[in-house]
Formats: C-alpha cells, structure tokens, sequence
C-alpha cells in the first residue's frame, strides 16, 4: 500500500480502480450471488447462515435493500427511505434478480468511478470508487453466504479475489467490528491458502461454517 493509502486508508480503492477493472469485478460477484439465489427455495428462507442471527431471508432482504440502495445513491439520490428493508414477496429470487440488476446498471454508467456518491447508511459521501468497492466485497462475502447456506458451491477468478482482498483490507477493524449493526465481525484467524477463505475470514467469517 502506498504511503497516501495508509493515510487516508479509502484511497486504496481509488488506486484500485485506476490499475483494474473494477466494475468487470462488481458484476462477477453480483452475477455469481444472482446464480445462488436463483438456486432457493421456500423451505430455504428459515436457514441460517454465516451472518450472525440472520435467516437467509434476512439476508436476501437485507441485499435487496443495499442493491437499491447503493443503485439510487450512484445516481445522487440521498433518500434514506430507498435503503428501507422490506419483506420478500411471492418470488424471492425474482426480487433478488431485479434489485440485483437495478445496482449493475446504474455502477455500468459511464463515468460512475468518478462521481460523488451519497452513501446515507455510511454516514457521508463518497467517491463512485469507493462507493463500487464497499458494493464488490460486500457481494463477494455474501455469495459465500448464500453458497455456504445452500451447500452449494462458490468460486470467483483470481483477479476478482485479488481485487476483494485490496477492499478487505481497507475495512476498519477493533472495536468498529463489535458495534451494533456493524455489517462485518471481527477478523477470524486463517492462515490457509484459499483465497475466498481469505476474504471471508478478513471480514468476520469462519471458513470453515456449515449449515
């Protein structure tokens, strides 16, 4: 990491996005999380899941928010009612695709990366790169989520992983980790060399949970 990212940790997402293809990525891991939801059924939505106290309904309700969410924000949207959680209707991962795809197309405009993104759950604004670099990793560890709630399997390329290991590594530690509401847990020790378990564990996962 340079010497300006380790001040100003954030700007490692700028540098990442100027030295590859961020959205490319973006979309990997949102299309990959689409794949799994598709895959879910009824019965499904009572499992738990690597998010700690959350139902794979709670999950899936929760990202279709921040899909939304993060979607209205990218175009300067600062209503804080567009990242309300709302129940799953009759077709879960029909919600899910469209939500899913609403958040692709507005990251895929052009000249998103250089924009001033509201993000309201963040507490402030942001730059697009910044603001597609919290969506990306996010997605990276919830498709794991969801392909470990299912039992089902999960890989991403190397550049993709690569590229979610920079993010994770920006993500604030301590005590931010163990404050209510916080979307990740503290860091779980892992010393193996996979590097989805990477991700994972930087962010508050156990590599090695099952349903």
């Amino acid at each position: 990491m340079t010497t300006d990212s380790a001040v100003h940790p954030l700007a490692a997402l700028d540098a990442l996005a100027t030295r590859t293809d961020l959205i490319a990525h973006h979309a990997a891991a949102v299309r990959t999380s689409i794949e799994l939801v598709d895959e879910v059924r009824r019965a499904d939505l009572r499992l738990p899941t690597p998010c700690a106290d959350w139902t794979l309904h709670d999950l899936l309700t929760h990202s279709i928010a921040q899909h939304l969410g993060f979607a209205a924000a990218a175009r300067g949207d600062r209503d804080p009612a567009v990242w309300k959680v709302r129940p799953l209707g009759d077709d879960p991962a029909g919600e899910y695709r469209a939500a899913a795809e609403t958040v692709l197309a507005a990251f895929a405009e052009p000249g998103v990366l250089q924009r001033r993104v509201p993000l309201v759950e963040f507490g402030g604004e942001f730059s697009g790169a910044q603001a597609v670099g919290f969506h990306f990793v996010d997605y990276v560890v919830h498709a794991w989520d969801i392909a470990r709630t299912l039992g089902l399997p999960v890989r991403f390329d190397a550049a993709v992983l690569a590229a979610a290991d920079t993010v994770a590594a920006v993500v604030p530690g301590g005590a931010a980790r163990t404050a209510p509401g916080s979307p990740f847990g503290p860091e779980v020790p892992w010393s193996g060399g996979d590097a989805l378990a990477r991700v994972v564990a930087q962010l508050g996962r156990d590599p090695r949970w099952r349903a």
